[in-house]
């Protein structure tokens, strides 16, 4: 076993990988960034050295810098965990020749699988069924297209290297062919560096099923599946494992196919094989295709450790330290159901934009594994994804098990950050989901209801007020009575104003227009008109949050300050700092609600920008390739006619 192994990324994969070698006695170092001096991963670490600036091409994909950390520091091996350098084979052949050990697989394997058309091809061979669709060579536009027809819409396309979701887009109809192939292009080529592409028959009614293995280079074992269909645009949103509806038969046929497309390459380590799986006549061992082999460690990983009791870095570090694989097929066995959660901080409402922002406040529950990276006090970067912790939980049966993740969630509180969380606990409890009936149209089939906010009780509004007013403790204004007078106090909050009176020490009563609330607080928790609220008050310099149950945040407003105009209808903004990748119009230029404007990079992915309605384009304030923030303004549209 490894004395010392470097980590050669950042956030919750690095602490994940942290907690196993403390586990087992092995020494770390970290590896950070400008942006992550303070980061949490570098203060678990034994060791931690910087090796560049906040942008992940001065860092985290700096090859060089982290073998020479790894060198400098007497690590003998690198975890690359996910993403960044993971699954890039000339960083592996670089480690090797640096007399380091990687952990994971051979450049070889990594190469097989890197390329989805090459290695569908492997996989024929392999006697693994393949999705159809054009795997070829030729990128030239009209052979694309004509490709397209011959297998027939929908269609996807797909970035050949890379995976996550970029440089994939479905299209539907002949006519959004050409404009979804240069998207597809266009976010490959910055995700990758290569923009190829190649086409695929999409499935009507799929399911994302994909089966871990793992390897010691000679022979492979499966640890069963995970299904992954819960997602929004191509990025997965809650996993499980198993599969719901799995019978034993597909079971053993899917296990059986993904150990042969391991040992066909001689596989070692952790690697997870993904299927697209036909589920509109159940499940079925002739209803399901290859679609790529992920050549690492997977984000969802906890879900597969929580129904085996196995722990695959554990694994990975025996394995790749010269053990052999001791465990058969026969050893491994199911134990139970699992979920995870990915948490996230983005903006719902706004198609899911990623977002920033300083965590004031975060708790996470004690009935669930959070595997998380960041801290209260911690700030979510736009250099990085912005994930915010997995929740995971295991239970007996399918059913105990969500229902256990539907209240972790219910229990979990971050402020400072707009996330995903109601989101979360709206899929959690969504019907269709609840029973396994899922595929992974389902979120954007339900999207409007389950991204519709919740309006806020009374209750949630009056101990908003009440934090507003500082009495959410029962302290303050309440406790420094004399002869108990009575204090009155207007608050105005975002969307919300109230007149807040303390009667005593526990005691308020809140005006909200013509609704009263007699609030208390008995044994440490707020009843409101003598019912108990079972909610928190958590005041930060900013807002008031209200958790339990669900999550309401309400800005506080300075009265004394002057109300911003804001920006003009006709103006687009950038949503967060990013890069703008493109400008589509020019000023004179007469555009529709809709229209394409520009393209934002920002946290890995694209994002296109439109107009908001008809108009003719004033000013269009910035260029293809510059650096903008958040809120910068980048076309201006002319002012409407006045009716």
């Amino acid at each position: 076993m490894f004395s010392k192994i470097l980590i050669a990324n950042r956030g919750e994969i690095a602490c994940r990988v942290i907690d196993t070698c403390r586990r087992i006695g092995v020494s770390t170092v970290a590896v950070y960034s400008d942006a992550d001096r303070t980061a949490r991963h570098v203060a678990m670490a034994d060791e931690a050295v910087h090796i560049g600036g906040s942008a992940p091409k001065d860092s985290y994909l700096r090859g060089d810098a982290i073998i020479a950390a790894a060198k400098a520091t007497g690590a003998r091996a690198i975890h690359p965990g996910y993403g960044f350098l993971s699954e890039n084979p000339d960083f592996v052949d670089a480690v090797e020749k640096a007399g380091l050990v990687f952990i994971g697989p051979s450049s070889s394997a990594i190469r097989a699988m890197g390329l989805k058309d090459a290695a569908k091809k492997l996989m024929e061979e392999a006697g693994v069924p393949v999705v159809p669709g054009y795997h070829g060579d030729n990128q030239d536009p009209e052979h694309l297209a004509g490709a397209a027809e011959a297998i027939g819409y929908p269609v996807l396309i797909k970035a050949v290297a890379g995976g996550g979701g970029k440089g994939m887009r479905l299209v539907e109809r002949e006519k959004e062919f050409a404009n979804a192939l240069d998207s597809a292009r266009g976010e490959a080529q910055t995700a990758f560096g290569n923009p190829a592409v190649l086409i695929e028959k999409y499935i009507e009614k799929p399911r994302h099923i994909e089966v871990q293995v793992f390897g010691d280079g000679k022979r492979a074992v499966h640890l069963f599946e995970r299904d992954c269909s819960l997602q929004r645009r191509h990025q997965k949103v809650i996993e499980e494992a198993p599969a719901p509806g799995m019978t034993e038969e597909m079971r053993a046929a899917m296990g059986q196919a993904a150990v042969r497309a391991a040992e066909a390459i001689g596989y070692r380590g952790a690697g997870t094989v993904e299927f697209i799986v036909d589920a509109s006549e159940g499940l079925r061992p002739d209803r399901f295709w290859f679609m790529e082999m992920n050549t690492r460690l997977q984000v969802e990983h906890p879900v597969t450790e929580a129904i085996t009791g196995v722990d695959l870095v554990e694994w990975q570090l025996r394995v790749t330290s010269g053990e052999p694989l001791t465990s058969r097929q026969e050893d491994l066995h199911l134990n139970g159901h699992a979920f995870e959660a990915r948490l996230y901080a983005e903006d719902v409402p706004a198609g899911f934009l990623p977002a920033t922002g300083t965590l004031t406040h975060l708790h996470f529950p004690e009935v669930a594994r959070a595997d998380t990276g960041v801290r209260a006090g911690d700030t979510i970067s736009p250099w990085y994804d912005p994930m915010i912790a997995k929740i995971i939980v295991h239970g007996p049966t399918r059913a105990i098990a969500l229902s256990k993740l539907a209240a972790a969630l219910e229990e979990t509180e971050v402020a400072g950050s707009v996330t995903n969380l109601s989101f979360l606990n709206a899929l959690a409890r969504h019907e269709g989901f609840r029973a396994g009936d899922v595929d992974t149209g389902l979120i954007a089939r339900e999207l409007v209801a389950l991204t519709e906010a919740a309006a806020p009780s009374l209750a949630v509004r009056a101990l908003a007020a009440l934090g507003a007013a500082g009495l959410a403790e029962g302290g303050g204004a309440m406790t420094g009575f004399t002869l108990w007078q009575p204090l009155r106090r207007t608050v105005t909050l975002d969307g919300l104003g109230a007149v807040v009176e303390a009667l005593a020490p526990g005691r308020a009563r809140v005006t909200i227009g013509d609704e009263t609330a007699d609030c208390a607080l008995r044994n440490d928790v707020w009843w409101v008109n003598d019912r108990p609220s079972g909610a928190r008050i958590v005041l930060t310099p900013a807002t008031v949050s209200i958790f339990g149950p669900g999550a309401y945040h309400f800005g506080l407003i300075d009265p004394l300050a002057r109300q911003s105009a804001g920006m003009a209808s006709g103006v687009t903004v950038s949503p967060m700092p990013g890069l703008v990748k493109a400008v589509y119009v020019r000023a004179g230029e007469h555009v529709s609600a809709g229209d394409r404007l520009a393209v934002l990079e920002a946290m890995k992915m694209e994002h296109t920008l439109t107009a908001t309605r008809d108009g003719t384009v004033a000013e269009v304030l910035v260029e293809a390739g510059a650096q903008v923030e958040a809120g910068a303004a980048l076309v201006r549209l002319e002012e409407e006619a006045a009716a």
